[in-house]
């Protein structure tokens, strides 16, 4: 065999080995009939806004009372309670320079959100508030290794009759679910870290950005940052292998028309969709 043709069939073999090794890392598990129910519009922390502040139990009544979807975010108490709250720290809402994590449940919950009558709930408060009027999408929080919320939140959600799914940007949490709730709906949220200028490893964040770590999850919708919609590795997990895909966080009417018509899902916030 002609010496540049045996190269070209080892650089073809190459190519080929490494295309299949990047496919198999960023693959979702597309399982349509599973996924249809929680593709729909989600009010972003609930339907907040004036007086009724995010992630409250009054936001959470209103998203429900209008029939939309809600997006919420959980994490523990030091005391090993489910919280719904999104920061890490209390210093935006509560105007606190302590971490959540540091205080217990009880604590959490005597602190005024956002200098409303509204507290930090509970995710077993939040579910009676809801009571199943209406689908959840649960962002489980976390940036390390550290999977106890996972086994929290799955022992509050058995005893729930609504329907919910669940979405992280950590897939360590989202692979504990696949493991130990392999029938659940899971969500790997993302967006362009390196482009957002993140702080931490840059070789973790590249991976997290380009969705190499799919594999250990193997979510069945991407939800994206709306900001960085052209990864490549984004756009074959929705387009080849049929993810389902939810957009964060829409703040206008008209790209909220937009996405709905495309199939896509928005998580809204600052406005009422007409």
């Amino acid at each position: 065999m002609h010496p540049l043709l045996l190269g070209a069939l080892i650089l073809g073999g190459v190519l080929l080995l490494f295309l299949g090794l990047w496919l198999f890392l960023i693959a979702p598990r597309a399982r349509r009939a599973a996924t249809k129910p929680f593709l729909r519009a989600y009010a972003h922390r609930g339907l907040w806004g004036g007086n009724v502040p995010e992630n409250s139990l009054a936001a959470f009544r209103a998203a429900a009372e209008h029939g939309f979807a809600i997006e919420l975010d959980v994490q523990l108490s030091r005391d090993g309670e489910v919280m719904v709250f999104h920061d890490y720290t209390l210093t935006r809402m509560c105007g606190r320079e302590k971490k959540l994590a540091d205080l217990t449940a009880a604590e959490l919950g005597a602190l005024s959100l956002d200098g409303t009558p509204e507290t930090i709930p509970t995710l077993s408060e939040v579910l009676d508030a809801v009571d199943g009027r209406v689908p959840l999408l649960i962002e489980l929080k976390g940036e390390s290794g550290n999977t106890a919320l996972c086994p929290a939140v799955a022992a509050i959600l058995d005893r729930y009759a609504g329907e919910w799914c669940v979405e992280s940007f950590n897939p360590l949490l989202l692979r504990w679910f696949k493991k130990h709730r392999p029938h659940a709906v899971r969500g790997l949220l993302s967006t362009d870290l390196i482009k957002e200028k993140k702080k931490g490893s840059k070789v973790l964040n590249f991976a997290l950005s380009a969705l190499l770590l799919t594999f250990l999850c193997r979510p069945q919708f991407h939800a994206w940052d709306g900001h960085h919609p052209r990864r490549l590795a984004l756009r074959v997990g929705l387009r080849l292998f049929g993810a389902g895909s939810v957009v964060y966080t829409v703040r206008d009417e008209a790209d909220y028309r937009r996405y709905l018509e495309r199939g896509v899902s928005p998580i809204f916030e600052g406005f009422l969709p007409q």
